[in-house]
């Protein structure tokens, strides 16, 4: 596959996805929304791909959405790339697969809001975080209001949004904003490490439970409880269920079928 603005490789099973331009620090605009858009529904719909690994070419993650294109956008065009965004974005978080981010530099802006709609992040301890757009007169827009305190709490969201503090991988840890810190010489191939742990799960199961978590989250512990059990019934079901527990039992290695 080939990108204007990104990396397309498939190894293993495993799809790597680059964000490739490096001179503007990786920054977002609409073709390389576009870009995202097209390679994660080609790896939706290729059977090949059993995980995604997101990273960006250089020193930056992502540093953010492109203001000297902004700058120029009418109300209505500004208001229709955020919303071009939150539709890529959303499509991450629920893709069927599952996204790890390997931020290795600046996720600034956008770049954070597009961490945060993988399912793992990944960080580099040279990697910074922050959502610096109260500085710009406007607001997160690809999703950042609500991630963002999801992931580290109401008032650490509001504090990290209203203040534009930049912080570095440690605190972004501290938080909960990052599952794991690691050198920078290590970080693809930690990605590549976690992505092949759950390789090695039944691929039914990780759906389901990434689907569970999703969707539950945001519902009363009762009503998610209550889904948890309609999406439980999915792998109960399936054979690598009954191939799971049997190499529990036999205590072997399981050979799941479903890949």
């Amino acid at each position: 596959m080939m990108y204007k603005n990104l990396l397309y490789e498939l190894k293993e099973g495993i799809a790597y996805i680059t964000v490739n331009k490096p001179k503007s620090l990786n920054a977002l605009n609409n073709e390389v929304l576009d870009d995202l858009y097209a390679a994660f529904t080609a790896v939706n719909n290729d059977p090949e791909v059993k995980i995604v690994i997101l990273t960006g070419e250089g020193k930056a993650f992502v540093a953010g959405a492109d203001i000297s294109e902004m700058v120029g956008l009418s109300t209505l065009e500004g208001r229709d790339m955020m919303i071009k965004g939150q539709s890529v974005f959303n499509m991450i978080e629920t893709l069927d697969k599952p996204v790890i981010a390997a931020i290795n530099g600046f996720a600034l802006g956008g770049g954070c809001e597009l961490a945060m709609a993988c399912d793992i992040r990944i960080a580099s301890e040279k990697a910074k975080f922050g959502q610096p757009e109260v500085n710009l007169g406007i607001i997160p827009g690809f999703g950042g209001t609500q991630r963002l305190p999801r992931l580290v709490g109401k008032g650490m969201g509001k504090y990290l949004i209203m203040t534009a503090e930049m912080i570095d991988a440690q605190e972004a840890y501290r938080i909960g904003l990052v599952e794991r810190i690691v050198p920078a010489e290590e970080l693809m191939g930690t990605a590549e490490k976690v992505a092949k742990t759950i390789m090695a799960k039944a691929p039914i199961a990780i759906k389901a439970a990434k689907l569970a978590i999703n969707n539950g989250i945001s519902l009363d512990v009762k009503t998610g409880v209550a889904y948890e059990a309609e999406i439980f019934v999915a792998p109960f079901c399936a054979e690598d269920r009954v191939e799971g527990m049997t190499a529990f039992l036999e205590k072997r290695p399981a050979k799941f079928q479903n890949k």
